[in-house]
Formats: structure tokens, sequence, C-alpha cells
């Protein structure tokens, strides 16, 4: 945990009324309430891992979502994961907090309590399509996080531009064929040469489970990449010549697009560049 930064999300907006939210890290309702999102407004919510940084702000999310409902229809907060332990997790995310959401109903005169209604899939190295609203459209495909299993990432696809979002994965096939010609690849990345002593007991063995730096420019310059917007950067960057760092070790592995080595709140316009 680093000060200033929440734990992993990723919010995908879409004209005109599109809110996609990925993964739930600490702290995800309060970034979504300073990125100006009224909770009631997301669309659905799609789990990478069943890792806790990606999963604990899950319940927050439920519950403030249920409480902005006031005075209108309450609607269960849609939750997408593959099945296994992610979808298992949220699930059962609100049973802590039954008994408290049951006082507040009743306190306020609700007739129902938070939900979340969770729609499992499963992952597999055949992408496919997990949700789809109009002509915009969400695949899904499994990546190597083991042994942490299931693990996917996602790729939303839309008439103004796509994104793919990597999840915790090492660099892999699936991964690579998913950002093919993707408009930003939004990508965690893991340097290795960066970690303080003593930081982590076993680096080279997390290393081997998450994308390494130099690799995911090599992977971003294969796949025709728009944008390679970096986040659950580790170790994170804390100064302005760390982000410089990172970036030239995406350019010495071959990329040359533009890098966003990313801060909390950070926006990207997905739209392709010749549209904007």
């Amino acid at each position: 945990m680093v000060p200033g930064r929440a734990g992993p999300g990723v919010l995908v907006e879409v004209e005109p009324d599109i809110k996609l939210q990925f993964d739930s890290g600490r702290a995800t309702t309060l970034r979504l309430t300073e990125a100006g999102v009224r909770l009631p407004e997301i669309d659905a919510v799609f789990l990478t891992h069943h890792h806790s940084d990606h999963m604990v702000g899950l319940p927050d999310l439920a519950m403030s979502h249920w409480l902005e409902q006031w005075g209108g229809d309450v609607l269960p907060l849609k939750v997408i994961a593959p099945l296994g332990p992610a979808a298992d997790y949220a699930t059962r995310a609100l049973d802590l907090w039954r008994d408290e959401m049951t006082i507040r109903a009743a306190h306020t005169g609700r007739y129902s309590n938070a939900t979340i209604e969770v729609a499992a899939f499963a992952a597999s190295n055949d992408p496919e399509v997990v949700f789809e609203s109009g002509e915009v459209k969400v695949t899904a495909v499994s990546v190597r996080h083991e042994p942490i299993v299931p693990a996917v990432a996602y790729r939303v696809d839309t008439p103004a531009g796509s994104v793919t979002i990597s999840g915790d994965t090492a660099v892999c096939p699936t991964l690579e064929a998913l950002a093919d010609g993707v408009t930003v690849l939004v990508q965690e990345v893991f340097r290795v040469k960066a970690l303080p002593a003593g930081l982590l007991s076993d680096p080279e063995s997390i290393a081997a489970y998450h994308s390494d730096v130099t690799q995911v420019g090599e992977m971003a310059a294969r796949a025709g990449v728009g944008t390679l917007l970096l986040t659950h950067v580790i170790p994170p960057p804390t100064s302005a010549q760390t982000k410089v760092d990172i970036v030239n070790d995406i350019r010495r592995a071959g990329y040359r697009g533009p890098v966003v080595v990313a801060d909390d709140l950070d926006h990207v316009d997905f739209s392709p560049r010749d549209e904007q």
C-alpha cells in the first residue's frame, strides 16, 4: 500500500451512458465518487481474479450503490466474474452486513437490502463475450496468474475504440491476442530491478506471475497497441524520475506509442486518435 493510491480498479466509460468498472480494490467507491460517478449508474463490475487487493472494495461498492438509490427502484449491483472463488466471493460479499442492512431498511422504510447479482462464466483460453449492451461488448479470456486460477483479462469493444484490461498476469499469448490492435491497453507491470531490498520476501516468485516491464514493451509493440496505460506498477512509482525510468524501460523493449504511468483518477480517451 502507498499513500494516495487506491487498490486496483479501472472505470471504462462509453458515451452516452455506459459505465463499466473492472475490479474493486480498496477505496474504489471513494475514487468513483471523486471522478463524479453516481454509483447506481454503473452497469456492471467485472472481477479479474480472486486476490483480495482486487476485490476487497466490493462490499463497500455494493452497499453504497444501494444507499444511493433512495427514492426509486432499488436495483442490484451486477457483478461479472469467472466461475470459481471470485464469483463465490461476490455471491457472499454482503453476508456480514445483512443485520446492518436490515436495520437500515427498517429505519428508512426500505423494502429490500442491498444485493449483488452475479453472472459467472467459465474462464477459457478461447475469448468469450460476457457482456453486451447495444454496440458495446466485453470479451474475457484466461491469463497466467498461477497459482491463482482462474484469472482473466477483459477487452471492451465500442464504436469509438477499444480497451483491454490485463488484470494480474504474466505476459502470455492469450493476453497478447486480446490486446491485438487495441486502442488502449491497461496493463499491470513488475520491475524486479527497482524493488527496494527486503520489500518482498521472494521477489522472483512473485515476479513470475506478474508482467515483466521489458516483456510488456515487447508485447505492446507486437500487438500494435495504440496507447499503453500502466497501472498496478510494482514497485509503485514514487517520483517523476521513477516514471521516466519506467517509460525508458518500455522504449528499450521496442514500443514507440504513448505511455502513461497512471496515477489515481488519470483519464485516457480511447477514441481512435484520428477521430479525436
